[in-house]
């Protein structure tokens, strides 16, 4: 059991029979009145976002997620395969379980698998990837000081906005957690 009071963003508590990551909290202490604490929270497993308002010193059930380190194979029509990296046992997970993380999933690429009493939640990516673009238009030489974008498509099937000085074939830095371009590399 967790007090409210004591929230801070990434715990993950359990509640009504969801598991939740805080993203953000305030506590709030009116003029009149009992003080209480707004949350905002994310679904682990569906990625929705909710909002509770908790009275100050409710008692709420924490969730211990498990992280396990896994690299990914290969995909076996909808299941991803990823192998254990401390046993080497392969473990089959479905699209609908992996979240959006997995537009920037490419073989041999090591991530964490975020379970919770033995049920998979979902996968949790490194801060930034690199990918080779695939398909963009060409660019422009001296096209780098006016800030405009296109589109890029990347090699494992995901779309950003670059620059216009980048060219197919580049290798990019993407930040997994806001889907942006930060760099060539």
């Amino acid at each position: 059991m967790i007090s409210v009071n004591d929230f801070k963003t990434g715990v993950t508590v359990e509640l009504e029979g969801q598991v939740y990551q805080v993203v953000e909290f305030q506590h709030v202490k009116p003029g009149k009145g009992a003080a209480f604490v707004r949350a905002k929270m994310k679904n682990v497993k569906s990625g929705g976002m909710v909002e509770k308002t908790f009275r100050g010193g409710e008692k709420i059930h924490r969730a211990h997620l498990d992280k396990r380190g896994m690299q990914y194979l290969y995909m076996d029509g909808e299941d991803y395969v990823f192998m254990d990296n401390d046993n080497y046992e392969q473990l089959s997970i479905n699209r609908g379980e992996m979240g959006d993380g997995v537009k920037w999933l490419k073989e041999n690429m090591n991530i964490m698998v975020l379970m919770y009493q033995n049920q998979i939640m979902g996968i949790e990516m490194p801060n930034f990837v690199e990918l080779e673009v695939i398909d963009t238009e060409p660019g422009v030489k001296g096209d780098t000081a006016t800030g405009a974008t296109k589109s890029a498509r990347l090699e494992t099937g995901a779309s950003v906005q670059v620059p216009l000085f980048v060219n197919t074939g580049d290798r990019l830095r993407i930040d997994t957690r806001t889907g942006e371009y930060m760099e060539r590399v």
